[in-house]
């Protein structure tokens, strides 16, 4: 069996799925993708992302059922729920730790890690309870190698956090981490699409064979999401698999974006407080005006809907409706629907829109020799950000868009899964480095870095680099060194790493240089005294970093994974024992 089970779980934003495969690694057919909604006669590839918790924080509820309930439930009952949504951007952009709390509809918190983990385990127990029923026998969790999708442009300490919450959620068990994956989300797409042949996508213009059979092929992928938009390039290599031409890239203008420009508008027609109260009191009815809004934002024309009974009863209270639209201009009163002109619903999208741009414009001013642009992802179903982005970029190269964007990623990470070097090396983000010292020259050296061990005069905090901003690191690149005590009765030795966007810092508390993750190797037999040899294996080239350290006199050896969960990311004062 192996590795030849898998189950790929896309947590988005917005929606989240899964796919699976339980065929050999011989068999060459396509993921199964789970399907959702039935129950309210819908069959749809995800489910929202938000999970409903009781008032005594025990989860009860997640995706449409979850949304379903807290629509459902009244007045005073709901505030006593605490429904999360949209959660995931809680990771975008923040120092985490594992105390980090997000807010609840009600005004509550509650700890990032539970929401996370919650909600994992309700996609894990689905997969498994839907895998075993379609088969006809029990799979247990540990049966599959699992992949989680991440976003590239992601800081570690993200990636790290839906590892743990990952873990906490049973999908792996502690010594077995190796089975769960993590993958980039435009990664995945890009193995998805890439085999794809010319009528897999909705776009006319592309006539060419699949792209894996087209070595040398340069194309970008952006992964429209509804929290982040995330960019990669990719070149094509012989065999179809995949080399990163440009660090990941992007920003948090996702479809998410355009929601809250609506949300806005909806707040600047219903004026005078009305929208605010609405949203306080009725905030399961926001939740359906907001789902209902996701269908709206997919089509480029007028588009019109039911004005929500209570916002209208609240309205009403203070003046006749029709007044509430006279003075803004976009939006008319239509008989108890609100009709929004297509011109202001594309103004909703344009802050999102100039980011993507923007980003892409600093993409086609370096030296690729760019032929598409893949547009995937459910943002990616929005006829307003396709015609913009061949609007923009389509004399240069050709935009496609799968028939089934949504998609793309789940099932290229089932792909990515069972085939991890499908992509053979990516760029560094940052310049890694770990702390070391040596022998101390007053020449070259601050005074104050200076302290005397086993007689011997040495400089600490140096940045020892590992790997550059911006270098090649392949697949399975592993880079090996070599460390020895500074002194003869050293028991252990402290390795700490420094991770910084500069390309030659000298020490690790410089500006610009924060600590990534630090772990003590053990070293109990000292009979060797400064000649014993500590040999470092730091591998790249996967999605997350892990380093292996092997005392070489007792033979003690473990594999590490950084933890870049630290509760505060100082650079580090104190001499490290490396040398």
């Amino acid at each position: 069996m192996g590795d030849s089970y898998i189950i790929a779980i896309d947590f988005g934003t917005a929606y989240s799925g899964y796919a699976y495969t339980v065929a050999s690694n011989e068999e060459e057919i396509d993921p199964v993708l789970k399907k959702w909604g039935e129950e309210l006669g819908l069959d749809t590839p995800k489910t929202p992302t938000c999970i409903l918790f009781n008032e005594h924080e025990e989860a009860i509820e997640f995706g449409y059922e979850a949304k379903t309930e807290y629509i459902n439930v009244r007045g005073e009952e709901a505030k006593k729920l605490y429904f999360f949504e949209n959660f995931k951007m809680a990771l975008y952009g923040t120092e985490l730790n594992r105390e980090v709390t997000i807010k609840a509809a009600n005004g509550k918190s509650m700890t990032a890690l539970k929401v996370f983990t919650e909600s994992l385990r309700f996609l894990k127990d689905d997969a498994l309870k839907t895998i075993s029923a379609k088969a006809k026998r029990k799979f247990l969790a540990s049966d599959f190698t699992w992949v989680l999708t991440v976003p590239a442009i992601w800081d570690p300490s993200a990636k790290q956090f839906m590892r743990e919450a990952a873990t906490e959620a049973g999908i792996v068990t502690e010594g077995n981490e190796h089975k769960l994956v993590i993958a980039l989300e435009p990664e995945a797409a890009s193995v998805w699409c890439k085999k794809l042949p010319a009528d897999g996508f909705i776009t006319q213009n592309h006539d060419r064979d699949a792209l894996d059979e087209s070595p040398g092929t340069q194309y970008i992928v952006v992964d429209c999401g509804g929290g982040t938009i995330d960019i990669t390039v990719h070149e094509v290599q012989e065999g179809g698999a995949l080399k990163e031409l440009d660090k990941a890239s992007g920003n948090d203008q996702g479809g998410q974006n355009v929601d809250r420009k609506f949300k806005e508008f909806l707040k600047e027609i219903f004026c005078d407080g009305v929208w605010d109260e609405y949203e306080k009191n009725y905030p399961s009815e926001v939740q359906k005006l907001m789902y209902d809004f996701t269908r709206l934002k997919q089509v480029d024309e007028d588009v019109q809907f039911s004005c929500p009974y209570n916002l209208g009863k609240l309205a009403q209270k203070n003046k006749d409706v029709e007044k509430f639209f006279e003075p803004v201009p976009g939006a008319t009163w239509n008989d108890g629907s609100i009709k929004i002109s297509r011109e202001k619903m594309r103004s909703f999208f344009a802050e999102s829109l100039q980011g993507i741009t923007e980003n892409l414009k600093g993409i086609f001013k370096k030296d690729f020799s760019i032929e598409y642009i893949l547009l995937v992802g459910g943002y990616a179903g929005s006829q307003i950000l396709r015609q913009h982005i061949t609007e923009q970029f389509g004399r240069r190269c050709k935009v496609l868009c799968p028939a089934r964007a949504q998609e793309a990623i789940v099932n290229g990470a089932v792909k990515f899964g069972r085939n991890p070097e499908l992509v053979t090396s990516r760029k560094s983000v940052y310049t890694y480095g770990i702390a070391i010292c040596v022998d101390f020259d007053e020449s070259q050296h601050k005074a104050e870095k200076r302290f005397t061990a086993d007689g011997i005069e040495i400089c600490g905090d140096i940045f020892s680099k590992l790997v550059e901003e911006g270098e090649d690191v392949g697949w399975n690149d592993i880079k090996t060194c070599s460390f020895f005590p500074i002194e003869s009765m050293q028991t252990s030795m402290s390795m700490r790493f420094y991770r910084t966007e500069r390309k030659y810092p000298k020490y690790v508390d410089e500006w610009g240089v924060e600590e990534a993750g630090s772990f003590i190797v053990s070293m109990p037999d000292t009979a060797e005294g400064l000649n014993r040899e500590v040999s470092l294996e730091i591998r790249f080239g996967s999605s997350e970093i892990t380093a292996t350290a092997t005392d070489v006199a007792s033979g003690s050896k473990g594999s590490i994974k950084i933890d870049f969960m630290t509760k505060s990311r100082q650079s580090g004062k104190n001499p490290p024992q490396s040398i």
